[in-house]
């Protein structure tokens, strides 16, 4: 079992450096929030915040992305598995994505991009606007897909699987 986890979030993580350059500007990642609503249905809180982490730090590593792959990812990944865990609704991951990286995330990325990264443009709300229109998108397209594979009667047996 621990297997076939470990090769489930492995995928996640490959996918997710994958697809993270599709649709992406500059505090505006939403195919990265497909992958943590996604995530949240199949993973534990702390795993999936590990598969948003790691996520991030490839793409800074390798495609020269700032912090914001981090701030924008890990908060919302944690949150919206928690909140699927504790309902068992694919909304509610994609409450917990919005919440998480929209406000929470952004807000963290503040003093990250101002005093790490050295940004003076920042204000403490400037990623908001960006960040919430990005989980909003992501989380939409993963429910989509989440709700196919429940009418196909998939997310059980993945569940089962995966022992979720």
């Amino acid at each position: 079992m621990k297997t076939k986890r470990m090769v489930f979030k492995a995928i996640l993580i490959a996918i997710g450096v994958v697809i993270s350059p599709i649709f992406r500007v500059v505090g505006f990642a939403p195919m990265q929030h497909v992958i943590n609503v996604i995530g949240a249905v199949f993973l534990f809180p702390v795993e999936n915040f590990t598969v948003a982490l790691l996520i991030g730090i490839i793409r800074m590593f390798t495609m020269g992305v700032p912090p914001l792959a981090i701030t924008g990812a890990i908060f919302g990944a944690y949150l919206s598995a928690y909140f699927y865990k504790k309902t068992h609704k694919f909304y509610m991951a994609a409450l917990g994505e919005v919440i998480g990286t929209g406000i929470i995330g952004s807000m963290i990325s503040y003093p990250v991009m101002k005093f790490i990264a050295g940004d003076g443009r920042v204000s403490l709300f400037y990623y908001t606007p960006s960040f919430i229109a990005a989980t909003i998108i992501g989380s939409l397209i993963a429910v989509i897909f989440l709700k196919a594979l429940e009418s196909r009667n998939l997310v059980n047996k993945f569940k089962t699987k995966l022992n979720s």
